[in-house]
């Protein structure tokens, strides 16, 4: 089983303990990056095969031994073994589908507040946090560019980058309105509501992928401003780019100097121009397609978190789990593997 893959990879290794190729830096780099593009779909392959043995092994002594309880301990270790190679079947299918060109970017992550009022805005709080822990579970840098929060905590918006390996081909289906269901925090009475946040996934652009020419931009400065809309120094820190030909506006104001939040809004703009560009092309190939933000109407959702129920339900794949604590700490790879293996 997948022995291609194996010869691929026992291939690059073998170019990769060549002496001649410290010679050769470019083909070092790229050899190095196919040999770590393979490698964790090699050990899963690898980790496949010795489950598959001991699955071999157990039948044969159900079949064949006649010591009872070394037949009692097979039996009861098979079950296990059969889930461990399923779910790492599932695991090496999605890893073999061909990837999609922005998979190993970083992202830039925006998230606002729909509908609902305050307890919207806490929502995309949670959401924020959800996604941090995520990040923290996988070994992934966050990077919060720019926020808009509320007195009570919550975020009006907040645009953040996250940085590390193949973190787009993961977190690319979060894109969409995200419903919750609760008793908000201000609710007195104990009635639950429906509220929304949306969440835009835009791979990280970098120059070599999209060029912004100075002479399209309008650059304005402003003082930045916390909760409540009071001004938060003295000083025109706060940068709000215009990209005059498409209208896209960005702006950041949580970086300590001018320069950084110039830097840190041109970082979105190229990915935002980027995303767009995407866009524009799939729109050209297929008929009307709703953009991934939507209007934040509770009715568009592509996954409900109802906290009385204890449930969350993607939608897109009907699937609904019972463990919105867990889900709402960052545990969210059973949900994004489905996604993959839907697609």
């Amino acid at each position: 089983m997948y022995e291609s893959i194996k010869e691929q990879f026992n291939k690059i290794e073998q170019e990769l303990a060549d002496p001649g190729l410290a010679g050769d830096l470019e083909r070092m780099k790229n050899i190095s990056r196919q040999h770590s593009d393979l490698k964790e779909i090699y050990e899963k392959i690898t980790a496949l095969e010795k489950i598959e043995d001991e699955i071999s092994q157990n039948k044969d002594i159900i079949d064949n031994e006649s010591d009872e309880e070394l037949v009692d301990m097979a039996m009861e270790e098979l079950p296990r073994l059969e889930s461990e190679f399923a779910k790492l079947q599932d695991e090496i299918e999605v890893s073999l589908k061909p990837a999609h060109p922005f998979d190993k970017k970083n992202i830039i992550m925006e998230i606002r507040a729909g509908t609902g009022g305050d307890e919207s805005a806490l929502f995309a709080s949670d959401l924020f946090r959800m996604y941090s822990r995520y990040a923290e579970r996988k070994g992934w840098k966050v990077n919060v560019l720019d926020s808009s929060r509320i007195g009570i905590g919550g975020f009006k918006e907040v645009t953040f980058a996250i940085e590390g390996k193949n973190v787009y081909s993961d977190l690319k289906f979060e894109a969409g309105t995200h419903r919750v269901q609760r008793v908000p925090e201000t609710e007195k009475a104990g009635r639950i509501h429906t509220s929304a946040a949306t969440v835009a996934v835009l791979p990280e652009a970098d120059e070599v992928d999209f060029e912004v020419k100075l002479e399209d931009l309008r650059i304005d400065t402003y003082a930045a401003s916390g909760p409540g809309g009071q001004k938060v120094n003295t000083t025109n820190s706060a940068v709000r780019i215009t990209h005059v030909p498409t209208g896209v506006v960005v702006q950041c104001q949580d970086q300590k100097s001018q320069g950084q939040n110039k830097d840190k809004a041109m970082q979105v703009l190229r990915s935002r121009l980027l995303a767009k560009m995407e866009e524009d092309q799939r729109s050209k190939e297929a008929a009307e397609r709703k953009s991934q933000i939507g209007s934040g109407d509770r009715s568009e959702k592509i996954r409900t978190y109802n906290f009385p129920q204890d449930r969350v339900t993607d939608h897109r794949i009907k699937l609904t789990l019972h463990s919105i604590d867990k889900i709402m700490d960052g545990e969210l790879d059973i949900i994004i593997q489905e996604l993959k293996k839907a697609a």
